[in-house]
């Protein structure tokens, strides 16, 4: 299969460039990756010009950017408008959905009550009614092992002393880069379509997933700055995807021993 990856300079990208068993050709906006093309996916016809150049089969979909809504929202549906007959997977985000005590399960309707949010919630509507075939993917929380992720250097920052705090209130459910990328390239090539959730399968607040880096990394996971915060659970029910998946979802409390 020839695999585009858009958003090939970011973590999630970069991970599933460097496993796919495809013929990748990773796309990338400013960063320049090696052997990759250059594309702003907000352009629909340089999204359009990429496709036909490069003749993918499939293409996972990781660009965003989240302040902005023509790089997070029109830039998917540039995507997909441009598509052909390649299979896509769209990486969507738990941020579609606002607050609640429960899990939220596929087919719940997304309810954002964030600017980032509901792009990705538009993209996903936009994407559903071109190709009902394609895959949404949404994720959580993306952490790695090399200190590369966004929590990852946000820990390092914290325990050194920059001001800001981690909410205890925000609970989420974390996954790991690996375990993603092999999900999504499982379901590139599977027959599932529309909506899968992907992530972790145990839920933590920002400030216990912050401390449990702080621990694997050697820091003084006390020097963390918290606060309660605004009290934000939302959670993914990933159960019905990862009976599908060869690739076991860890939880943090598995991918982060030290």
């Amino acid at each position: 299969m020839r695999l585009l990856v858009t958003g090939a300079a970011g973590l999630l990208g970069r991970e599933l460039v460097r496993t796919a068993d495809h013929d990748v050709i990773p796309a990338y906006h400013s960063q320049v990756v090696p052997g990759g093309v250059q594309l702003d996916v907000r352009r629909r016809d340089a999204v359009r010009d990429v496709i036909r150049s490069v003749r993918p089969d499939g293409i996972i979909h990781t660009a965003y950017k989240q302040d902005d809504w023509a790089a997070t929202a029109d830039g998917a549906v540039n995507v997909a408008l441009a598509a052909g007959g390649a299979r896509l997977v769209f990486v969507s985000s738990d941020a579609v959905f606002g607050p609640r005590h429960t899990a939220y399960q596929e087919d719940d309707s997304p309810c954002p009550i964030t600017p980032y949010g509901a792009a990705k919630a538009a993209a996903e509507t936009a994407i559903q009614a071109m190709l009902p075939e394609a895959v949404i993917a949404r994720t959580s929380i993306i952490v790695g092992s090399d200190g590369q992720s966004g929590e990852e250097q946000r820990v390092r920052r914290l325990a050194a002393g920059e001001s800001g705090a981690f909410y205890s209130g925000n609970i989420r459910c974390p996954v790991h880069v690996t375990d993603l990328a092999s999900a999504l390239l499982e379901l590139l090539t599977s027959d599932v379509t529309g909506i899968a959730h992907v992530a972790g399968p145990e839920a933590l607040s920002r400030y216990e997933l912050g401390r449990r880096i702080a621990i694997r990394d050697g820091l003084d996971p006390d020097q963390l700055p918290s606060e309660p915060g605004e009290p934000s659970d939302i959670q993914l029910d990933c159960r019905r995807t990862q009976q599908l998946l060869k690739t076991r979802l860890r939880p943090a409390a598995e991918f982060l021993l030290a």
